[in-house]
């Protein structure tokens, strides 16, 4: 496969990124010691030397650092510990913050939770039917109007180009294409390139990065852009629906942000979930490991996707629909495909 491309775009965000290894490690090398008040000092300083959406987040980082440190106690157990540890980090609200400990993972999945589901694995089954077909881990199929349809639930690997051209291929005869990323967790940055290549017969700005340049809060790069190259492969060039939920995440809400920028391409469902930091991991003192955001990207107009993106059609599955089978989702981009 060749990547010198398509993949270019995560190349330099993974060197932006890795810039940031030589001030973590020297974050290891402090000598803190390994009790609660050590850990949870060594944790507080990394993320304040590192993580990227305090000012975006509107979070007084110093006076969550007064009011925790009230909790920590020399006699704490390592439960104890992970509690306090894990509640100070939720007051980032983001998705990609984790404290990994041998017996838990703290996380923050209020992007998600506080929202309805707005996709029915029942339903999905319905709509794909028995005879639908796999390929890299999408599933496919043609719908009775005659719109292709595609389910994607992760990014965790890459596509095959051939398996790729398989899928397009098929779906040649097809007036439109449906691609389902709802619930979709998110996973490789350059698998969701890849798939989003697909759609694209130019070299397009797609968004910005940006990278720390310091511990200061407000310390990072100039904007730096994001280009998306197509596909050397099949590509498709009618109408496209995307389909989405609060469930779409990470690299899933990138490949939205990505579509959109795409002009055969509408969006239908509900606000994606976010996550628009490129996640980095360091290490606390006691072994735990701590994952945050350290890379902030942006969509073409330079504005943050953290929160979400919306679409271009807000639709919610209704209890009448999916009592009767149908996803409301999925019939209104039928629906906006036919006019199309």
């Amino acid at each position: 496969m060749n990547t010198s491309r398509i993949f270019q775009t995560s190349l330099t965000l993974l060197a932006a990124i890795l810039a940031l290894a030589l001030p973590t490690a020297c974050i290891d090398e402090d000598e803190a010691p390994d009790t609660p008040q050590g850990n949870f000092e060594a944790l507080w300083r990394i993320m304040d030397e590192h993580y990227c959406f305090f000012e975006q987040k509107g979070v007084d980082w110093d006076e969550v650092h007064e009011r925790y440190k009230q909790q920590m106690d020399s006699h704490m157990t390592e439960s104890q510990q992970f509690e306090v540890l894990c509640n100070m980090l939720s007051e980032l609200r983001d998705g990609h913050v984790n404290l990994y400990a041998p017996f838990d993972v703290g996380r923050n999945w209020s992007w998600r939770e506080d929202y309805p589901a707005n996709f029915s694995d029942t339903l999905s089954r319905r709509y794909l039917g028995t005879d639908y077909r796999i390929a890299s881990g999408l599933y496919y199929r043609i719908l009775d109007d005659n719109i292709g349809y595609i389910r994607c639930t992760s990014f965790d690997n890459g596509f095959g180009e051939g398996n790729l051209n398989d899928i397009f291929s098929y779906l040649l005869t097809c007036r439109a294409l449906i691609v389902d990323v709802r619930s979709n967790p998110g996973g490789l940055l350059t698998a969701a390139e890849q798939l989003a290549a697909r759609f694209t017969d130019q070299e397009i700005t797609v968004g910005y990065f940006q990278h720390k340049t310091g511990r200061g809060h407000s310390d990072f790069s100039s904007l730096q852009e994001q280009r998306l190259r197509p596909s050397h492969g099949l590509r498709w060039h009618k109408p496209v629906a995307v389909l989405t939920n609060r469930a779409v995440f990470s690299a899933a809400n990138e490949f939205v942000k990505y579509m959109r920028c795409c002009p055969q391409v509408i969006t239908v469902g509900d606000q994606t979930g976010g996550g628009a930091g490129m996640p980095f991991s360091s290490e606390l003192p006691g072994g735990w490991s701590v994952r945050f955001s350290a890379c902030p990207i942006y969509d073409r107009n330079r504005q943050s996707t953290e929160d979400g993106i919306a679409p271009d059609y807000t639709v919610s599955i209704t209890d009448d629909d999916a009592q009767r089978g149908i996803d409301t989702i999925i019939e209104t981009a039928r629906q906006k495909l036919s006019h199309r």
